[in-house]
């Protein structure tokens, strides 16, 4: 290899390391490992401009070992990646030297896992091992599903393709191994995973726990696969990413074999290499390894080093976005209505009438169940709303989530097209949540949908998706006891409360189809927060919107549903299936003369988002006779009834039974209610 290259792979070395050494804290190891992969990929392969790291056209680059995230910092820095300010791109540096040697610092753009939103140049947050490759996997699904929708023969707008570097701990990981069964079904062709087999973990060598041929799991998957025995042999490197780009009918994978911390006189090869700072002798040994100055200062860049990446990547993405913007002007003039769609995505603006078939639904005792109401609302939504596509883990039929007509997502082998909008993830829950983050972060609006249950398997991907302000809508059915007959390990308790304890999501639990239809009128235009609809499989009686308020007030949270004239001597809360209930127990305390009010309570978090005026509106606080019901976990729910207050909920997991014997057993009845409703009141006296 000539001087400079070598000279900009050691440069991406040297900064990784004084990075964490300055730190002292984080991981050298795998960076300096990477760097010639990482010096091959973006030097060479990508088509990435870093004077526009908004261009929609991209290549997209996915560090999934995030703990080697000053590999991503340095090589942003060194590209001459620019800022993005409020959604536009400025004309300054997404990272500065003074950035690198803030590395894991309080307010550092250089935190110690890679963060979107917060530095530009990174696609996606990546914390949690395997999370990377399930946001890969959506990338890829968003990128043929918009070349399938919006390229027309001569304009071909949406061509780019995906790399990802990942490690062993991704490999071991059940998220990573869903998401790469998936990619290999859906046989995404414009998928890479370059996968560093360096076998050290933070226990030590992988042998303690990882023996396994990743590379033939792969074949197994469907993937194309290839390994290389020199993580230092460049040229090898680019000869495998060209061989993998060829490849367009399955997603590739290379097994880069590298020696971990390489250079680093004793630590290379060690699992100290892996999750510590190398120390100062060691850092002078690589250094001397590397040929680098002696008398050089941290975070020194030689001469020649980011012009040598702006004269490769630097001009060759330049060249490609403005062909691709004189592209896509030509195709505004031959198909405006396509190129607004597209403006839109990029724009995260939602089309004007995407509410206007959004159904009302007349009162009905007998009433349906949330997750069939929910079911006809999404497609009313999906109608006006083409970028909108999702799916559910295998549950489709239960979760009522298929946009009719949309077609499936499908290789043309097994019966579909690319521009379906229904997916179908399988019984994968978890990747499911991290595919739905990749596929929002292309700005596709994207749902995943199952059992309330089964978001203990997507903790992860719901967490991510409100840390990067995704708007991914999570649709869960099922939603308490009244499951009945499957029993506890399919009733859902403390769900409700983990969700609502989650910063950044809105959780909303309607309490019959009416609410249903305003909880997507008001989640739809939140374009930078994550969502979660918990929907009834039983039916819920359609509340008579002329004797009882509107649901509109839902878009509150939480709203006066019925109430006394005058002062309430008791007030009854609930969400979802239990309002039904308490309005029974309200209108039985009106005949008896007992002064009461019912509160629909859909959202604490959109209540919480209100003004202290109108919720005490709501919740007088001179009214201390109060009781919620919900049939979920009690948790939380003590900060609406208070000290004294009465919740009628879940404090063990349910049963097997039919849903009636379950109500009973539990509690959850009208004379329940009105017991606990009257003594209730009487504090109030």
């Amino acid at each position: 290899m000539s001087t400079l290259p070598q000279l900009t792979i050691n440069t991406i070395r040297t900064l990784s390391m004084e990075g964490v050494e300055r730190a002292n804290s984080g991981h050298p190891g795998t960076a300096m490992a990477l760097a010639p992969a990482m010096y091959a990929v973006w030097q060479h392969d990508l088509k990435y401009d870093p004077a526009d790291p908004c261009w929609p056209a991209r290549d997209r680059f996915v560090l999934s070992v995030g703990h080697a995230s000053m590999l991503l910092y340095s090589t942003l820095f060194l590209t001459g990646v620019k800022d993005i300010q409020d959604g536009k791109v400025v004309d300054a540096p997404s990272l500065t030297v003074e950035d690198l040697s803030q590395f894991r610092q309080l307010n550092s753009k250089t935190p110690g896992h890679p963060e979107y939103r917060f530095t530009a140049g990174v696609e996606t947050t990546t914390g949690p091992l395997g999370q990377g490759c399930g946001n890969s996997v959506g990338m890829a699904i968003a990128q043929k599903w918009m070349s399938a929708r919006y390229d027309r023969p001569g304009f071909k707008l949406f061509d780019y393709h995906v790399t990802v570097f990942c490690g062993d701990g991704d490999m071991m990981e059940g998220v990573a191994s869903e998401a790469a069964s998936t990619a290999g079904h859906l046989a995404l062709g414009n998928l890479t995973w370059i996968y560093d087999s360096n076998q050290i973990s933070i226990e030590g060598s992988t042998d303690l726990a990882f023996t396994e041929n990743v590379g033939k799991r792969f074949e197994a998957y469907g993937w194309h696969v290839q390994t290389l025995t020199d993580g230092n042999d460049v040229d090898a490197i680019l000869a495998a990413l060209k061989a993998a780009r060829a490849v367009t009918d399955r997603p590739s994978m290379i097994v880069l074999k590298t020696v971990i911390g390489y250079g680093a006189p004793k630590k290379a090869g060690t699992a100290s290499a892996h999750g510590e700072p190398l120390g100062a002798e060691e850092i002078k040994g690589a250094k001397k390894v590397y040929g680098w100055p002696e008398d050089a200062p941290d975070f020194y860049v030689p001469d020649g080093v980011k012009e040598h990446f702006a004269e490769g990547l630097g001009k060759r993405g330049a060249e490609a976005n403005a062909e691709w913007r004189e592209l896509f002007s030509a195709y505004r003039e031959a198909h405006p209505e396509l190129a607004a769609e597209i403006d839109c995505i990029i724009e995260h603006r939602l089309p004007e009438g995407w509410d206007k078939d959004i159904p009302t639904f007349d009162a009905d005792a007998k009433g349906i169940a949330s997750r069939a109401s929910s079911g006809q609302v999404l497609n009313a939504v999906a109608k006006n709303l083409p970028w909108m596509i999702g799916g559910s883990a295998d549950l489709t039929p239960s979760t009522k989530t298929d946009i009719k007509g949309g077609g499936s997502f499908q290789p043309e082998k097994w019966n579909g097209t690319y521009g379906g909008r229904n997916l179908h993830f399988g019984v994968r829950e978890h990747a499911m949540g991290s595919i739905c983050n990749g596929i929002a972060l292309s700005g596709i609006r994207s749902y995943g949908s199952g059992f309330l249950i089964f978001s203990d398997y997507m903790k992860a991907p719901i967490r991510l998706s409100a840390i990067m302000e995704l708007p991914v809508l999570y649709i869960f059915t099922h939603d308490s006891i009244g499951v009945g007959e499957d029993g506890p390990t399919h009733q859902p308790i403390e769900q409700l409360a983990q969700l609502r304890a989650t910063p950044g999501i809105m959780t909303i639990r309607p309490s019959d189809a009416n609410e249903v239809s305003e909880a997507w009128r008001t989640l739809i235009p939140m374009t930078h927060k994550p969502a979660v609809l918990a929907l009834s499989r039983q039916n819920l009686p359609t509340i008579d919107r002329t004797k009882y308020a509107s649901a509109a007030g839902l878009a509150q949270g939480g709203y006066v549903l019925a109430s006394c004239d005058g002062k309430p001597d008791v007030i009854l809360i609930a969400s979802g299936s239990e309002v039904s209930l308490v309005v029974t127990a309200y209108e039985k305390l009106t005949e008896e003369g007992i002064n009461a009010r019912v509160v629909s309570m859909p959202s604490f978090d959109l209540f919480e988002e209100q003004s202290q005026e109108y919720r005490d509106s709501v919740l007088p606080p001179d009214v201390i006779g109060r009781v919620a019901v919900e049939q979920a976990a009690a948790f939380g729910w003590d900060r609406y009834v208070g000290i004294g207050g009465a919740i009628i909920a879940m404090n063990t997991f349910g049963a097997s039974a039919p849903a009636s014997a379950l109500l009973t057993k539990f509690g959850f009845t009208p004379e329940a209610v009105l017991d606990a409703a009257k003594r209730q009141a009487l504090r109030g006296k």
